[in-house]
């Protein structure tokens, strides 16, 4: 189960995605690295936080909502490193096999953020060496992300429940979402 399928001759097919990194520029001239998470791999995202000093902020941005609570910015208290990765390995099979938000880890102490979207990309600002060392360490290359095409997201009846449980997990301060946010 991967959050977004490619559309080959109006059949949802699995995308499947190359275990590869760049380092890329963005608009506003900020270094990143980014990648696709193949197979939805919930490690990547937990070796990542790994180099990362604590304590972390969470950001849960949940913009195509399913009954389980209000579409928006839920942010969490300053968390440990136990209590973000506990978080992110007690929800790991939601968080890589839905579409319906995004999820942010940030350390302010580290000066990082590292974004898992929708579309099963992430993106790693900060230490990128520290970052590169992880992704080469789990058998990524460095290469070009394939192009996403013609896509659809998943939104998956069977993690409701779990959606909910993420917005119990803490007492979130919820924001609106950001126009960036809304699909």
């Amino acid at each position: 189960m991967l959050k977004v399928a490619r559309l080959v001759d109006g059949k949802a097919v699995p995308l499947e995605t190359p275990a590869v990194f760049c380092r890329e520029t963005t608009a506003a001239s900020t270094e990143r690295l980014t990648s696709c998470v193949p197979g939805g791999d919930v490690g990547l995202l937990l070796a990542l936080m790994k180099v990362l000093e604590p304590p972390f902020f969470l950001l849960y941005i949940l913009h195509t909502p399913r009954g389980e609570g209000e579409p928006g910015r839920y942010q969490s208290p300053s968390v440990s490193a136990e209590v973000a990765e506990d978080f992110v390995s007690r929800f790991g099979d939601y968080l890589g096999a839905d579409a319906r938000f995004d999820f942010w880890v940030h350390s302010p102490s580290s000066q990082a953020t590292i974004v898992w979207d929708r579309h099963n990309q992430l993106f790693a600002y900060g230490p990128l060496e520290r970052f590169e060392a992880v992704f080469l360490s789990r058998g990524f290359s460095e290469g070009l992300l394939p192009a996403l095409g013609t896509h659809v997201h998943e939104y998956r009846s069977e993690f409701d429940t779990q959606a909910k449980s993420v917005l119990d997990a803490f007492e979130w301060i919820r924001t609106p979402l950001r126009p960036e946010d809304e699909q």
